[in-house]
């Protein structure tokens, strides 16, 4: 036979047991579930006592929630402890900390209290996590992967999904020894309303039989949690027979009496600590212990005398009304915060739309955009709770703002990746010259190429990421093997540089000291001699060039000691002078003396013309006049510097 079975057999046999042991209960009595308070309450009061409790249970919405909630506590009493854990903002967590908060949860509570904690952390993990992953596909799709082969997990999630699965074993294993606990339970307590209805078929002392009930009901109080579904059935049948016992007492009203005074006590020690607690701060914690009060009331304690009945019901309901009047006050605080953090999330929303009408046509544009979004994701899941009545719908114009942007953001890199491919081959192609080049031996033209295409490289714009790396590597790699080289092959010449420079700095140290003792002409072949040495030992390091021109000036005063033909002696230093520049292998620095020496014959000329003009305003003046003589000497001089650089330049052309 089944539970409900033996449930409703109870229920069908009251009638029957009462009537055969006691045929002085009308029948009013005997078919009514209220609780019956005085065996000599007519049919008229057991029926207004009914009314009056069916119409406060009707009317009471607290005492409603109050009773659904006992029945939700006897199935399971550990659920109890449900009220004791912190309810964290779940929602303004990262993914890291609600895997953290699951995992302590798991550790440090029972897994029956924890439930609804657990599903506010999934709910709130799903929801974040499911957002990076779509974070994480566009950012897939944008660098050019199919959908199709998108895949992402991360060390946050496995952890979550693990300690999940943890509790979900946990939760199961605990179910299925807390049912097998509760059939057990439901068992125990069908015999014990058996026994209860043996009772009145005893042929014992009415004492030995009222204690025989007392233990019955103690042995009722103890008896684990059942069902909830078989709660109320079992608790009215228990009820139904404790009070037909009640109605059996009126044999033996000193016992009746005594129960009720005792039932009085108790009840008026449970309005007092109600009454405590309606002066309570915290509303939540009085409003739990009002639910165990209220159970105490209905389950552990009968009956008292009419006449003590209906004040102290007053009483208790009055203290309840206070209690629940503060929760539902302390609600609609937590209300007015929830609607504050709704208009925040509605700002959000508003900004995030703002953001989707402003016009970005470039990457660092929607990369700003980006950002801004992000933080604005990020103040919407810290912005706390929002009214449940509003919660999806406010979710769902949060995630359409987000998913427009993330189509515009699409659409312009759509486009950028076509670019982005031109850009590629662009470069790509500077990597085929690159690596042509790479092992060339002319460097004077090689280097120019190489810095030329290093410069173009960075004028192309961005490539795809999944190639950026990898042929910038390539190319780095090509540019890197030539100037290792060029490095290489200049640090041999530098070595011959630096060579040159010493011998050249020994000779110059001997030309200081040199004493000119033969003729002119021997003299002349000397300083030529030493001019020739200078030049086969070669060129200097660039930071050491200022050599040269110690070496020209010390010439120079050897020149000038001889006191030789003065444009014989300039010629000699022009001419090495030259040699230096050739030996240079600068094109530049000759084209430079070239251009300065043409420039110098043009002044030379325009001053001759200049001076033969002046001649003209000079009419009716003999040679010999002292003016006219000055400027004939300085056109006899500016022609003869005409010819130096005249012969200078002619130097200079046979170099070409």
């Amino acid at each position: 036979m089944s539970d409900i079975d033996k449930l409703q057999q109870a229920e069908e046999t009251s009638a029957n047991n009462s009537n055969d042991k006691n045929t002085e209960l009308n029948e009013s009595q005997q078919e009514s579930t209220a609780p019956v308070e005085d065996s000599n309450a007519t049919k008229e009061d057991l029926e207004n006592t009914s009314e009056k409790i069916e119409t406060a249970s009707d009317n009471d919405e607290v005492l409603n929630e109050i009773e659904e909630s006992n029945a939700e506590d006897a199935e399971d009493e550990g659920n109890k402890d449900r009220h004791t854990i912190e309810v964290k903002a779940y929602d303004t967590m990262s993914l890291e900390a609600l895997a953290i908060e699951l995992e302590k949860l798991l550790k440090n509570e029972k897994v029956q209290a924890i439930k609804s904690h657990i599903d506010s952390i999934n709910a709130e993990f799903k929801t974040k996590f499911q957002a990076l992953l779509d974070e994480k596909k566009e950012d897939f799709i944008n660098e050019g992967g199919n959908e199709i082969d998108f895949y992402y997990s991360s060390p946050v999630q496995k952890r979550f999904k693990e300690a999940y699965k943890d509790y979900r074993k946990k939760l199961n294993d605990h179910y299925q020894s807390l049912e097998k606990d509760l059939k057990q339970n439901l068992a125990n307590k069908l015999e014990i309303i058996e026994e209860l209805k043996g009772l009145l078929n005893l042929e014992e002392n009415i004492n030995t039989t009222y204690k025989h009930f007392k233990e019955l009901q103690e042995r009722w109080r103890t008896t684990g949690p059942i069902p909830r579904d078989k709660y109320n059935n079992a608790w009215n049948s228990y009820h139904h027979h404790v009070e037909i016992f009640y109605d059996f007492l009126h044999l033996n009203r000193d016992l009746r009496d005594l129960d009720f005074k005792h039932n009085l006590e108790k009840k008026l020690l449970i309005i007092e600590r109600a009454e405590e607690l309606a002066q309570d701060d915290n509303v939540m914690r009085a409003f739990r212990e009002l639910q165990e009060l209220h159970k105490m009331w209905k389950e552990e304690l009968g009956p008292v005398g009419k006449e003590h009945r209906e004040a102290i019901w007053e009483r208790f309901k009055i203290a309840t009304k206070i209690i629940n009047d503060k929760r539902q006050v302390y609600y609609q605080e937590i209300d007015k915060v929830y609607e504050k953090n709704l208009d925040v999330k509605l700002e959000i929303i508003a900004k995030i739309d703002a953001i989707n009408t402003q016009e970005s046509n470039s990457h660092s544009a929607w990369q700003k955009k980006i950002k801004d979004i992000e933080e604005q994701r990020e103040a919407f899941f810290s912005a706390g709770k929002v009214p449940i009545k509003v919660n999806e719908s406010t979710w769902a114009k949060f995630k359409e703002s987000v998913r427009t942007f993330n189509r515009q953001k699409n659409a312009f890199y759509k486009d950028l990746k076509k670019d982005q491919y031109k850009n590629l081959q662009h470069k790509l192609d500077l990597i085929k010259i690159a690596e042509d080049n790479k092992d060339s031996d002319d460097f004077e033209v090689t280097t120019s190429l190489m810095k030329k295409i290093q410069s173009d490289w960075k004028k192309i714009g961005h490539v795809p990421r999944k190639d950026s790396d990898k042929i910038w590597k390539q190319f780095k790699a090509a540019c890197n093997h030539y100037f290792d080289k060029l490095h290489a092959s200049r640090n041999a010449a530098n070595q011959e540089y630096v060579e040159a420079y010493n011998k050249k700095n020994e000779l110059l140290s001997v030309l200081k000291d040199l004493k000119l003792t033969g003729t002119q002409e021997e003299n002349i072949a000397v300083i030529k001699d030493y001019i020739n040495q200078w030049k086969t030992l070669g060129r200097v390091p660039n930071d050491k060039r200022y050599i040269e021109g110690k070496f020209q000036k010390t010439i120079d005063e050897l020149l000038s000691s001889l006191k030789m033909d003065k444009n014989e002696a300039e010629m000699i230093k022009y001419q090495n002078k030259l040699d230096s520049i050739n030996a240079s292998d600068d094109n530049k620095n000759l084209d430079n003396e070239r251009t300065f020496i043409r420039k110098k014959i043009d002044e030379v000329k325009s001053q001759i013309n200049q001076l033969e003009n002046n001649l003209q305003f000079f009419t009716n003046v003999k040679d010999d006049n002292p003016l006219v003589k000055e400027v004939h000497d300085n056109i006899k001089s500016h022609k003869e510097a005409l010819d130096l650089w005249k012969i200078k330049l002619q130097k200079i052309k046979e170099l070409y």
